[in-house]
């Protein structure tokens, strides 16, 4: 319930805000989590695999249990309610451990930047605080960054006062304030000052080699529906410093007991930070189970706030002098040497079970039950260790202070406060700043003369040792859970143990404590001790688990940023596009390209269209743009050797004003590409290659080039978009090209197949190739990109030419039996296998793949290899990927197959379907029929040469 006052909200701003379908109010300032609890809800969430309710146990980005889904403005799962800020407006719902991904885009933006710095200080609480103090004010670069809203920490969920000794920037001598207003103050000095950049909201999530931290800022996350459209949502922080200090706190933790996932079941510290800092009751009669002193101070502050403290229940004989005596001047009773085994309740906490704890016992003696819709748990304090593992810090177990310590790393960092073990305030503000001093001394590389002296405590009580205590014992541990996000209990931990598991992190995956949202942060290390607990080991012996980033939770979007949509993957488009959607186009992706597929008319649907255009070419004229076939300009004394080497046929013979197809193997003889290769003078060549695979044959050149051949004296470039291509295709091209270049001799005997010449088209100079991927006479022009359209549009006008898309394209081809690589190919292929052994060079001594020929596996006779099929029923159109096997009835399981089919068409020059295939043995099974299992039925086809269209070749010269 909501205390009448206290706490660091705007009571004044009333928001409003939906949870599970009902209607609450919070204030700026709450956090999801605040609010709910505000308005008497306690269970937030369900377990993953055992549904049972789960509550709010942490206050930070530690907690294992309250995880919701945020569904307005925008879906977000997994969220943690403790880290979520109110909003007006916000929408959420409770997760049974699993979230649901959105279905729409998000519309926000995301956004990244790199930042240097002399001093990164991670955490601004205390420490964190009095380190960037330290280190500011002299010149040097500082970032704080720190997760939460307010700078502060500890300080905003507590009472703790400051007094500052020497006359400081912030409070005078002697004077006395609240923690909470010295952190704001101090950060509000730090904010003025020009070197120091103060992040707030930002998490530091890894910690990576040469002091590279990265970091996940939420700018406008808490704002809802009234984010400012032009501000990114997160960004992405990219910073390398010189020195780093990690002032990152620590995490209390849990004990395993019986029931200790009830909600109701909540961190001591956690309780007080509610109470204090978002005056909030989290229940109205309590029990504190604690193994140390810090406890004592929620009891305090939740009494002081209105709780009523029914009982304290401490593992300890007995609690530090100065607590005991306050705990009787209030009255409070404390149950010392007892714990609580087990909390009770139908759907939350209602009472308490406390007994006595013998040693050696199975379970607790003298049981004691509590009334209570509250206990407040301390089993501990872990420092958050996590950074400084990621940067290859060591780590060891206090045995005096029961937990993991950092202790040396090999970068320029080191951990201060809570984080390094430094559990008092005075202790924290002292160490912070003398790690800020260490920092900026180093970083800069001289001695600091003014040096910063931080406030201490007013008070500091003193505390009895605690007691690493982490399991009530029991006979039953079914109840007792470890990780409750995952449903891991005491009885799986020991069930791993008994199957032989001794390692925590093959446990870790076992039973899969510690792999949830938060990363085993309150589970971790208690998960490590009940092993030990199981194995008759020290904690010290076992170790803990990898910290791995990210250290928290970071959505796709912001680690993506801008790099997204048509930013991550471009759209491109040649220079004809317009043209194209001006007419009606339907376009497909090929690689990043926007291609025209077909151009349907009126009336038309994809298969009409397409045996249209395929008439078209066959027996007019008919255009396709083809400008996004890759194009490699390849330049250099040494050019026609590099070809020599990287193409299976040889490269150098070839005449200036000649063209020749070649194709690329990798170094296993299975085909990688393949295009033509054009001469232009002695030194310099256009290398073409498929469309999607341009990129990829530059990068094989320049791999080539630079790491094994670096002698050579060669320079490749893409110039894929400095040229628009048109193919011009059909008998009547001749003719229309005769019409648009009327200066270009263009007879068979003038301008013959597989050569190129230099001529003005339409006017607009051209680079005009005689080559034919459809078996018909063709031309290839090239003219630059600006040109383009004015080329396109010239031919269109000549009324006599019918444009095509890249279906009839495949169509064309197919009919001819030339592959597409990527599509007749698998990577398993060879140039042999696709019955083009006559590619291969046996004149050459080397080529990439060449050894590879002499392999007894690729000499084989039953290898895959391409052929053409023909459907029994010359109507039936069979589906691409499609299995091909030899009888007529299927066997058993597992069936042996003989191949699939590849590509497969409706042909207008054929009157029939047709198809590829790659089939075992292929060229030596012609006439052979076979059968494609489609749809339960088995479709017989006749294998036939993959040449099914102008065999003889007859047709290529008009």
């Amino acid at each position: 319930m909501r205390r009448e006052n206290g706490g660091r909200i705007d009571r004044g701003t009333t928001l409003r805000f939906t949870f599970d379908g009902s209607e609450y109010t919070g204030h700026p300032g709450d956090t999801l989590a605040s609010a709910l609890l505000a308005n008497g809800v306690r269970q937030v969430a369900t377990s993953v695999k055992l549904g049972r309710p789960r509550g709010i146990v942490s206050a930070g980005g530690e907690e294992p249990s309250a995880v919701v889904q945020i569904e307005a403005p925008f879906p977000e799962p997994m969220l943690p309610a403790t880290t979520a800020e109110l909003y007006e407006g916000l929408v959420a719902t409770s997760l049974p451990g699993q979230g649901r991904l959105a279905t729409e885009p998000d519309p926000a933006r995301y956004d990244a930047v790199h930042a240097h710095c002399d001093v990164l200080v991670v955490g601004a609480g205390p420490a964190g605080l009095a380190a960037a103090r330290a280190a500011a004010g002299t010149g040097a670069r500082v970032i704080l960054a720190d997760e939460r809203s307010e700078p502060g920490g500890s300080l905003l969920g507590t009472r703790e006062t400051i007094t500052e000794s020497e006359p400081d920037d912030v409070l005078g001598p002697q004077e006395v304030i609240p923690g909470a207003e010295w952190a704001a103050a101090t950060t509000a000095l730090l904010d003025g000052l020009p070197e120091v950049r103060v992040l707030r909201r930002t998490t530091v999530i890894g910690y990576y080699d040469d002091n590279y931290v990265v970091a996940v800022e939420r700018r406008t996350n808490h704002l809802g529906a009234a984010a400012p459209a032009d501000v990114a949502r997160e960004r992405v922080w990219r910073i390398r410093a010189k020195r780093v200090v990690l002032a990152t706190g620590a995490h209390e933790r849990s004990i395993a007991f019986a029931g200790n996932d009830l909600p109701g079941v909540m961190l001591a510290g956690s309780a007080r930070a509610y109470a204090n800092r978002y005056g909030v009751l989290p229940g109205e009669r309590a029990v504190v189970f604690t193994a140390n002193d810090s406890a004592y101070a929620a009891a305090f502050d939740l009494a002081d706030a209105g709780d009523e403290i029914a009982a304290i229940v401490y593992v300890r004989p007995a609690p530090g002098a100065a607590c005991a005596a306050e705990l009787r001047e209030r009255g409070i009773e404390v149950l010392t040497g007892h714990v609580v085994t087990a909390a009770q309740g139908d759907g939350q906490l209602s009472s308490v079970l406390a007994g006595r704890l013998r040693p050696e016992a199975e379970a607790a003696v003298g049981e004691r039950e509590l009334a209570a819709d509250l206990l407040l748990v301390s089993g501990g304090w872990n420092p958050v260790v996590h950074l400084f593992s990621q940067a290859g810090g060591t780590l060891r177990y206090d045995e005096a202070l029961g937990t993991i310590v950092p202790v040396a790393c090999r970068q320029a960092v080191e951990a201060a406060g809570a984080a390094k073990g430094v559990f008092t305030l005075t202790g924290c503000l002292t160490d912070g700043a003398e790690a800020g001093h260490r920092a900026l001394e180093t970083a800069l590389g001289t001695a600091v003369s003014e040096r910063y002296t931080p406030p201490r405590a007013t008070t500091e009580t003193p505390t009895a040792p605690g007691a690493a205590f982490w399991l009530v014992p029991a006979t039953d541990y079914g109840a007792h859970f470890v990780d409750p996000q995952r449903d891991v209990t005491v009885a799986d931990v020991l069930r791993a143990t008994g199957a032989g598991l001794r390692s925590v992190e093959h446990i870790k995956r076992y039973t899969t404590a510690g792999t949830a949202h938060d990363q085993g942060k309150t589970s971790g290390l208690l998960t490590t001790a009940i092993v030990a607990h199981a194995l008759g080991a020290s904690v010290g012996e076992l170790g803990s688990t990898t910290f791995r980033a990210p250290y928290a939770p970071v959505s796709f979007a912001a680690l993506a940023g801008r790099d997204r949509g048509s930013l991550h993957d471009p759209v491109r488009v040649t220079a004809l596009h317009e043209w194209h959607v001006a007419n009606g186009a339907l376009f497909e992706n090929v690689g990043q390209w926007k291609r025209p597929w077909y151009y349907p008319r009126e009336g038309e649907d994809m298969e009409a269209a397409v045996l249209r255009e395929c008439a078209a070419a066959r027996e007019g004229v008919a255009a396709m743009d083809a400008s996004t076939l890759g194009k490699i300009d390849v330049i250099g004394p040494d050019a026609a050797e590099l070809l020599d080497r990287l193409y299976t046929n040889l490269m150098s013979s070839l005449a200036v004003g000649a063209i020749r197809y070649g194709v690329m193997c990798r170094p296993d003889g299975m085909v990688f590409d393949d295009g033509t290769v054009i001469r232009l003078a002695e030194d310099h060549f256009l290398v073409t290659t498929t469309t999607g695979n341009a990129a990829a044959v530059l990068d094989w050149m320049e791999e080539w080039l630079q790491t094994e051949w670096p002698t050579l004296r060669v320079h490749c470039t893409s110039v894929t978009e400095q040229w628009a291509t048109v193919a011009l295709v059909g008998p009547g091209s001749r003719e229309v090209l005769a019409g648009l270049a009327p200066d270009l001799a263009v007879s068979a005997a003038d301008f013959p197949f597989m050569t190129w010449r230099e001529a003005e088209v339409a006017g607009l100079p051209a680079r005009v190739c005689r080559i034919s991927f459809s078996g018909e006479l063709a031309y290839e022009i090239n003219v630059t990109s600006w040109d383009g359209y004015r080329l396109w549009t010239a031919i269109m006008d000549t009324g006599l030419v019918t444009p095509y898309g890249t279906e009839t394209m495949h169509v064309l081809r197919a009919e001819k039996g030339y592959p597409i690589v990527g599509q007749d190919t698998d990577g398993t292929v060879t140039p042999q296998d696709l019955g083009m052994a006559w590619v291969v060079s046996k004149k050459k001594p080397d080529f990439v793949g060449k050894r590879s020929f002499a392999r007894a596996d690729t000499a084989r006779a039953d290898r895959k290899q391409l052929v053409g099929l023909l459907p029994e029923d010359p109507g039936f159109l069979l589906p691409e990927g499609a299995h091909l096997v030899a009888g007529a009835e299927l066997p058993e399981p597992p069936v042996p197959t003989l191949g699939h089919v590849t590509s497969s068409y409706r042909s207008a020059a054929l009157g029939r379907t047709f198809a590829l295939a790659l089939v075992s043995g292929g060229q030596g099974r012609a006439g052979e029929r076979l059968y494609a299992p489609v749809g339960g039925v088995l479709v017989p086809v006749t294998v036939t040469s993959h040449v099914l269209y102008d065999p003889e070749g007859a047709r290529r010269d008009g």
